[in-house]
């Protein structure tokens, strides 16, 4: 088989597997190793248009997921722990600045790595990576190391809370400080019982609220040779964020388009998986993920002695 027909057929399947990832029955995590996995043995038959696409799609896919956003419902739960929440989060993000100068990591994999621990994965990680400019290789290596967390928390995380004896809203507290994603919150407070998917799943929600003031702040503070303006998909999330608060009455509508962006969101991932080539994870190495795992594990720690203790609650 000549070069040309094999370039042709790579770029046929290759378009086959992302319409693929239109389907809901594929999960994030899913789209990016298949994007990967792509990438790493027949390599991206189309680099330019992935990379170009992936970027616009992700910013469409954060707008969207405002819909899943219910303000009335979350500041209602997490007003009293405004103080709380802000500290929490602007401590994981120095402290993880902090790791990533030791290890001497690039500076964009750090604020991403961060920014995802803090507040909420890869919802977190694609809100920030269009502020600070981030290249596909840094955004998907973060969601990699994220992902791969989050597959480990989904299994550790119900049998340590039984092992700590935390009750139900403890438990749902302590998911949604230490998990990353929302849906591996979830998955972990769902297979420890009702209450504690309820408490998780709201007190997740309360944080993911911070996604755009902390990337307003860093869209202001990023420095670049362009000009620095606030983000109009960041203006997006909160727009559609208050229109699913407010109108109530069309929640149906407001599911639908959720459901869309989050699977627009699988989609992209495939896109930025495409990009994680040889070469990329040759320089990128394992420190990534060793930043990933010790702010995770300080994080998780502090977070359950904080609960066990009574401090938070």
């Amino acid at each position: 088989m000549d070069t040309e027909k094999r370039q042709q057929i790579n770029k046929v399947a290759f378009v086959s597997l992302f319409c693929l990832t239109a389907l809901p029955l594929l999960s994030s995590p899913v789209a990016l190793v298949a994007g990967f996995s792509f990438s790493f043995i027949f390599g991206n038959p189309l680099p330019e248009l992935t990379s170009r696409y992936s970027k616009s799609l992700l910013k469409l896919s954060v707008v969207g997921l405002g819909f899943g956003v219910n303000f009335v419902e979350v500041i209602e739960v997490g007003k009293n722990s405004i103080v709380l929440t802000l500290v929490s989060i602007s401590a994981t993000i120095g402290l993880g600045l902090l790791l990533g100068r030791a290890l001497r990591l690039p500076k964009n994999t750090v604020t991403l790595l961060s920014f995802g621990t803090a507040i909420c994965g890869g919802s977190a990680i694609a809100a920030m990576a269009p502020v600070i400019r981030a290249d596909d290789d840094e955004i998907a290596v973060s969601l990699a190391t994220v992902f791969a967390l989050n597959a480990v928390a989904l299994v550790i995380f119900p049998p340590l809370g039984t092992l700590f004896q935390l009750d139900q809203h403890q438990f749902g507290l302590w998911a949604a400080l230490a998990i990353h994603d929302t849906s591996s919150v979830v998955g972990a407070s769902a297979a420890f019982g009702a209450l504690a998917l309820s408490i998780g799943t709201t007190a997740k929600l309360t944080r993911a609220l911070w996604i755009a003031p902390f990337a307003l702040v860093a869209g202001l503070l990023c420095k670049s040779k362009e000009r620095t303006g606030i983000p109009l998909f960041i203006l997006g999330f909160i727009a559609t964020a208050f229109i699913n608060s407010w109108l109530p009455s069309l929640q149906p509508l407001w599911d639908v388009l959720y459901a869309i962006s989050k699977q627009a969101l699988v989609m992209t991932l495939f896109l930025i998986g495409a990009g994680l080539t040889r070469q990329v994870l040759r320089q990128v190495g394992v420190k990534p993920l060793l930043l990933g795992v010790v702010l995770w594990a300080i994080v998780s720690v502090a977070t359950l002695s904080l609960i066990v203790g009574g401090y938070v609650s």
